[in-house]
């Protein structure tokens, strides 16, 4: 297996599920429905929705970034504001998440391992160190969607 195999594997497997350390981000949000993702029972912490619409962003912009875009996120760009409403609008937000999913493994998949080595466009470090953190980025927010899922709602928020 060469290392890039190595890492659309482990970027698979934190996304769509066999990880080793337990849920995946898709096991986390299977589910979960739009009134779930858009609760705040944590005073001050994102949604699941929002966190969701995060997670695509930053799949966008690091596959940008494999494709020689610098991707720099607004505050905007980099936690959308959920624009709410029902299960359609949640579940075009999941769509959304899955398919830059895809599209990042595609393209991580694109890639050979001498390419692992070079410089990310606009930043100091290595497109191996960015894909690494990418898969980092969605275990730690899986984790925090796991956790908003077990409490419970919050009264007067």
């Amino acid at each position: 297996m060469t290392e890039v195999e190595r890492i659309a594997d482990q970027l698979e497997r934190a996304c769509a599920g066999e990880a080793w350390h337990g849920p995946s981000l898709g096991e986390v949000l299977a589910g979960v429905t739009a009134r779930e993702a858009a609760a705040r029972p944590v005073a001050g912490a994102h949604s699941i929705w929002e966190i969701v619409l995060h997670l695509a962003a930053w799949e966008g912009a690091v596959r940008r970034r494999l494709g020689g875009d610098a991707a720099r996120l607004t505050p905007e760009e980099d936690w959308p504001a959920a624009s709410g409403g029902g299960e359609a609008a949640w579940g075009q937000a999941l769509a959304a998440l899955d398919a830059e999913r895809r599209a990042l493994h595609e393209a991580v998949c694109a890639l050979s391992d001498e390419s692992l080595n070079a410089r990310v466009p606009g930043k100091d470090y290595s497109v191996y160190f960015m894909l690494q953190g990418v898969i980092q980025h969605n275990l730690y927010h899986a984790g925090q969607i796991a956790l908003l899922r077990k409490m419970p709602p919050a009264e007067g928020r």
